[in-house]
């Protein structure tokens, strides 16, 4: 039988062209990948060879070297600008503060002082007065150059900016009326007494108190131990000793020099953190404890004996015109009263917290004064109840005839405890700087230290990376 055969017709069905997967196919492409995906296919890949896990070994291994200089060159900056603040800045503002208050107290007291000597002031008197009064401005100027552009200090610092001069103006109207031998000159003293403490006095005892506060804030940051480069630190030092373990089990070679040098850098960043920042912390706790604490104690007992002589002299000026809140007792006799309770329990407290005989010695001397005064003016109080006004002033501001005043015990004690406060800073100063330099040279170390031990450790894996080519 014979076969036909029949040609294809185009449209009957038959395909034209070449067959599927011939030379001329397309291939479908892939669909898109991102760079993240090839990457970590990549690193799957070179992780199968030991060429390729080495790599990343050392790739991660410098990673965490230099993750913990990183944290050490962050943490150990902050803690030295915090120890800088206390030593530069806070400290210094903390005392400026306390001597605005100081000399604000001691101006009150001086121009009741001048107002008793009587019309012909005394010169040393009246220049006492203006040198408290212009320390006190220039604080207050350096104290508005130095504190923030807000917060607690700007209002206070304003507010005494603003009130100074006003007290200032009472003063000098007292002091006129009191040399034309004016009662009104009395009147005028108490009213500006009056300006100084419920004002003046207060405004800077909350400057004072924020200022310390803003310092005690400096110690906390500075002393706080250094945590997360510690546990960087650790890290680094685990992963260097896991490599050299896995190098060792692998080549039964017992170090690899480059890992061990990377080790030694790690350690001695480790080592120079902990024992310097122990030794900073330290120096600043015994700044703390043994010298900004004594100074707080010994400005509070000076400003309360200011403020006792202050009510000492008001007591004789007002001669009963102003009651106590009993309306039987002199309000400036129980103020003086009240002011000598918190300067027996501040020196107490400060004989307490002297740790040296220098620091000792003239608390003791202001003790032994404050009893001398308290006897002097119990004398002058007597001879004034008796009404012998002209027998209780210079019992009281001294004359040629009565030098043994309570005033010349009022200056001893604060001549005294102008030496504590000069000494106490002293120690202050002495025991914060130390702090700061037990920081000196660390962060620049650490840095320095992690870029070598990340670069060692680099060097150390490509050592065994060049025995495979």
């Amino acid at each position: 039988m014979a076969i036909t055969t029949r040609a294809s017709a185009p449209g009957d069905g038959a395909a034209s062209g070449p067959p599927p997967g011939g030379p001329d196919a397309r291939p479908v492409a892939p669909p898109g990948r991102t760079a993240w995906a090839e990457g970590v296919d990549l690193l799957r890949a070179g992780a199968t060879t030991e060429p390729g896990r080495l790599r990343i070994i050392g790739a991660v291994l410098a990673a965490v070297v230099l993750l913990f200089g990183a944290v050490a060159l962050w943490e150990i900056s902050g803690r030295v600008t915090a120890a800088e603040d206390v030593v530069g800045r806070s400290q210094p503002l903390s005392a400026d503060a306390a001597s605005i208050y100081r000399s604000l107290a001691d101006a009150d007291t001086a121009s009741s002082s001048g107002f008793l000597a009587g019309a012909q002031e005394p010169r040393e008197v009246r220049q006492r007065y203006e040198k408290d009064i212009a320390n006190a401005s220039e604080l207050l100027v350096n104290a508005a150059a130095n504190t923030g552009a807000d917060g607690e200090s700007r209002k206070e610092i304003t507010l005494l900016g603003r009130e100074l001069p006003r007290y200032t103006g009472l003063i000098e109207q007292a002091r006129a009326n009191n040399r034309q031998g004016l009662p009104l000159g009395g009147a005028y003293l108490r009213h500006a007494n009056e300006q100084m403490s419920t004002v003046l006095l207060p405004a800077a005892q909350r400057l004072y108190e924020a200022e310390t506060g803003r310092l005690y804030a400096d110690y906390d940051e500075a002393r706080s131990w250094p945590l997360a480069s510690t546990g960087a630190g650790l890290l680094a030092l685990a992963a260097l000793a896991w490599a050299q373990r896995r190098d060792y089990l692998r080549t039964h070679r017992v170090l690899n020099q480059g890992l061990l040098a990377a080790a030694a850098a790690a350690l001695v960043v480790l080592m120079w953190l902990t024992v310097g920042h122990a030794l900073a912390r330290s120096e600043l706790s015994e700044a703390r404890t043994d010298g900004q604490e004594s100074l707080k104690v010994l400005n509070d007992a000076r400003i309360a004996s200011l403020q006792a002589r202050a009510g000492e002299n008001l007591t004789l000026i007002s001669r009963g015109a102003v009651l106590a809140e009993d309306k039987k007792s002199d309000k400036y006799d129980v103020d003086y009263a009240t002011n000598m309770k918190q300067l027996d329990a501040g020196l107490a407290r400060a004989l307490r917290l002297a740790d040296d005989d220098a620091g000792r010695d003239p608390v003791t001397r202001a003790v032994d004064g404050v009893a001398q005064w308290k006897q002097r003016h119990a004398a002058a109080r007597e001879s004034d109840m008796r009404g012998d006004y002209e027998q209780a002033l210079p019992q009281v501001i001294g004359d040629a005839n009565h030098k043994d005043s309570s005033g010349a015990s009022f200056d001893t004690v604060d001549a005294s405890l102008e030496r504590a406060v000069a000494h106490e800073q002293q120690e202050f100063t002495r025991a914060a700087r130390g702090g700061l330099g037990a920081l000196d040279g660390l962060t620049t170390g650490a840095a320095a230290l992690a870029v070598l031990g990340a670069v060692a450790a680099l060097l150390g894996i490509g050592r065994r990376l060049s025995e495979y080519r």
